[in-house]
């Protein structure tokens, strides 16, 4: 009976952490004084970026089984689904952006944008889109490879995405990204240790 509960107890926290911190970030990205009498397409871009944060949330804790009351096998289903969703958040983000202002997008592309929030999020782009191609075909890697160079992937998404997230003034309020993005780190770090890529990629 104690170990039940304590067990319901722990899933129901990691659940309310979870759905808590991406709403508190939506929440305070839609109040957003940045957003006012801002076009449609520049509150796109804005809200695919928060999305794309919230989704990196998601993905280590899918892919290590993180999340209570969800079977490993549909888990790492759902990985691959959320993995494409989140890269069409960012196909959408920096698209809406193209449309809002091409100069600055053709800059940070470039590598020569004068903002640094700009070529962490360029660097967090292509990590993710060299990771959705990687896992599209996995079957031409060897597995310890195809590990170890998702993991590396991971830490270049994770990474560059906090740090452009942090940097810019944008839609999303200061505590409220922070928080997520502490738990972005806190995940994907777990997730790694538990799945212990570096070992089994040895053996």
């Amino acid at each position: 009976m104690t170990r039940n509960y304590a067990s319901y107890a722990r899933s129901t926290f990691v659940w309310a952490v979870v759905i808590a911190t991406i709403a508190l970030a939506i929440a305070a990205a839609a109040m957003s004084p940045f957003l006012q009498w801002r076009e449609p397409i520049y509150i796109t871009a804005g809200f695919a970026g928060v999305n794309a944060m919230a989704l990196l949330l998601v993905q280590p804790l899918l892919a290590a089984g993180l999340l209570p009351g969800v079977p490993v096998r549909r888990a790492r289903r759902a990985h691959r689904w959320v993995g494409g969703g989140l890269i069409v958040a960012v196909v959408v983000h920096v698209a809406a952006l193209w449309i809002t202002s091409p100069p600055d997008v053709v800059d940070a592309l470039l590598f020569v944008s004068p903002t640094p929030f700009s070529i962490w999020g360029v660097v967090a782009m292509w990590a993710i889109f060299a990771s959705g191609l990687i896992a599209i075909y996995r079957h031409l890697f060897r597995l310890r490879v195809w590990r170890l160079t998702h993991t590396a992937l991971v830490v270049v998404i994770v990474t560059g995405s906090i740090v452009h997230a942090v940097l810019i003034d944008g839609t999303m309020e200061t505590l409220s990204k922070i928080a997520l993005s502490v738990l972005v780190a806190a995940a994907t770090l777990k997730a790694i240790a538990d799945l212990k890529c570096w070992v089994k990629a040895r053996r």
